[in-house]
């Protein structure tokens, strides 16, 4: 069917990371099938950190990512498979083997002034047959004019949508609107916005993005995502829904998905609580909350005081070892203090 705006579920992505990469894959396919079911065109499967994330830095994965890819695949007849890959975490040998285990999309995601890193990833996605997605992380650390440019080298390199990507949930609603507006004047592909909840301010963004041209939008039901999760799919769906905007996606259907399927899996309610207020107010990666928390545990700090540090040193995804190295030196203050 057509429709004005096309979702992309980031649960069994983004979500990852508040899982602690712990998804089985009956889960995954309990989750591909209700969203299939719902009529939702992309979900998204791979670690938090995208393929090849499993690791010591990011989080081991309880199961390989392939073997969910492959599971979500088989239970989806019209929803397609969509995977993160970024550029010094996931190769192209990984994208390939993706693409073979049933993924129809790839978002190659980059630092927003880091484009050009991603290139060949690019060029891969578009042999395979794949879509292919710019995903401009941390959209906030730019000039606007700065990411115009980034946007326009994944055009060149083949991308078929960029995304503005609120990665810490600090943008406020004008300043995501300057963000898409500008990319909507200055580029001839597909535009989409993806935000975080940690200033509750994700819904409000997406509508913004969207009034502004954007015609891709991410969600993670029942909020499940890095942080204070994404813009909630299901509540996303029924205001797109009554502003009569066409999804193609069964707000009843999603409903039942987050509150029957998916809220009983969550290790705790995606609330906002001070964690991940901090990571908005103070502009930071979203996947840092978890491992600041064992951080702050570990050392006894307040994780308000870890995160701060970190948005002063402007610390980027990547980046995740910082995370100690700024708490044992906090508390090697706090030692001298006393």
């Amino acid at each position: 069917m057509n429709r004005d705006v096309y979702i992309t579920e980031v649960a069994l992505r983004d979500g990852s990371h508040a899982m602690a990469h712990q998804y089985s894959v009956d889960q995954v396919i309990r989750i591909a099938k209700g969203l299939n079911e719902a009529n939702v065109p992309y979900i998204e499967v791979a670690h938090g950190d995208g393929l090849g994330g499993s690791s010591l830095q990011y989080g081991r994965s309880k199961t390989n990512e392939l073997e969910l890819i492959e599971a979500a695949a088989s239970v989806c007849d019209h929803a397609k498979i969509a995977v993160l890959l970024l550029p010094g975490i996931g190769t192209v040998h990984e994208l390939k083997e993706a693409a073979s285990a049933g993924a129809k999309m790839v978002r190659v995601a980059t630092h927003v002034t880091e484009a050009d890193v991603a290139k060949q990833h690019i060029y891969m996605g578009k042999d395979l047959g794949l879509e292919t997605v710019g995903f401009l992380m941390m959209a906030h650390m730019a000039p606007v004019e700065e990411l115009v440019k980034q946007a326009r080298l994944m055009e060149s390199y083949g991308a078929d949508i960029v995304y503005v990507v609120d990665s810490a949930g600090t943008l406020l609603p004008h300043q995501v609107t300057e963000r898409i507006v500008a990319l909507k004047n200055a580029l001839r592909i597909n535009i989409g916005f993806h935000g975080h909840n940690n200033l509750s301010l994700a819904m409000a963004n997406s509508l913004a993005a969207m009034e502004a041209g954007a015609t891709y939008l991410d969600g993670s039901v029942r909020c499940l995502g890095a942080g204070a999760g994404n813009t909630q799919t299901e509540v996303m769906v029924a205001v797109l829904d009554k502003l009569g905007v066409k999804t193609g996606v069964d707000p009843y259907k999603m409903m039942d998905l987050a509150e029957d399927v998916v809220a009983p899996i969550l290790p705790k309610p995606q609330e906002i609580e001070k964690g991940s207020l901090i990571l908005g107010y103070a502009g930071v990666y979203s996947s840092f909350l978890l491992h600041s928390e064992r951080a702050a545990r570990r050392y006894n700090l307040d994780i308000r005081d870890i995160l701060v540090e970190l948005g002063n040193r402007k610390v980027v995804g990547g980046q995740e070892d910082m995370i100690v190295d700024v708490a044992y030196e906090l508390a090697k203050k706090k030692e001298a203090h006393i």
